[in-house]
């Protein structure tokens, strides 16, 4: 029987994140000081702190926080590599979001708690979602977004790209996400794209700014990755190394086990150097 062109085994490659069970798992960052940063995401935010470990052969500790359990929820790992109190969040790294029904009683209470709010609650100009932004005591700003009752209340990531066409292409490609809406602001210069694995009201969705000339940002040294779960890491980095050599990016460890874990990984960056 004859072997399958090149062409069709890589068309039949790029479907495999589209059948592939995805979602995303977590944030990672770093923060200056890990009591502080729990102890803000729970009084504040209403988060639960999850699981907490200390490495001291490798000289860190970590925090996993959210709004319910890691198996079903999006969540952040927080990092704290002792002695560093602060880091640099760069140009690139935009927000978090947390969706709440009442972003009104919610700023209340962060502003209560002593928390730094940088944008009143009150609706999008020319909409009508009710917003407001508040920053973490390391700088991250967090987007509250006024919605009904979602299952994930930890609802976004946002991230500046250079190209915001082929930023949504890789994504689409590499990662099987799917294009939910775009928003094009000419009056303030910048277009932003949501990407996911359902609709906005139901999940984590990535966020894509492009800011109309801007095509480099940088990346300081405090946002990580995000994780996005798959059931075949080895069959999802072909996939992604098929796509890095039409629109750029690269692996940046191969797949394979974490040494004494069961759990197998594989790390990539997108065109724009955010890693995944």
């Amino acid at each position: 029987m004859a072997e399958a062109s090149p062409a069709a085994a890589n068309a039949e490659l790029l479907e495999w994140p589209k059948k592939d069970k995805r979602r995303f798992l977590h944030a990672v960052y770093r923060v200056g000081d890990l009591d502080r940063t729990i102890k803000f995401y729970t009084e504040c935010f209403g988060m639960k702190l999850l699981r907490k470990r200390d490495v001291p052969e490798e000289k860190y500790s970590n925090a996993f926080l959210g709004f319910g359990p890691e198996q079903s929820h999006f969540v952040v790992e927080l990092t704290y590599n002792y002695g560093v109190t602060s880091y640099d969040i760069g140009t690139g790294f935009g927000h978090f979001a947390i969706a709440t029904e009442d972003v009104y009683k919610l700023v209340e209470n962060i502003r209560a708690k002593g928390g730094n709010v940088t944008r009143e609650p009150g609706p999008l100009k020319g909409g009508t979602t009710h917003i407001a932004f508040v920053k973490d005591p390391d700088g991250y700003i967090f987007e509250l977004i006024q919605r009904g009752p979602t299952p994930e209340p930890l609802c976004q990531v946002m991230l500046r790209v250079g190209d915001l066409g082929r930023s949504i292409k890789f994504y689409e490609k590499a990662l099987g996400m799917k294009l939910l809406r775009t928003v094009d602001k000419p009056e303030y210069k910048y277009t932003l794209a949501m990407l996911g694995y359902a609709e906005e009201d139901q999940t984590t969705v990535l966020e894509l700014t492009y800011n109309y000339g801007v095509t480099e940002y940088t990346k300081g040294n405090a946002y990580a990755q995000v994780a996005i779960s798959t059931d075949d890491v080895y069959k999802s980095a072909e996939v992604v190394n098929l796509v890095t050599q039409e629109l750029g990016g690269k692996i940046t460890r191969q797949p394979g086990s974490i040494p004494g874990l069961n759990t197998k990984i594989t790390s990539f960056v997108d065109p724009d150097g955010w890693k995944t």
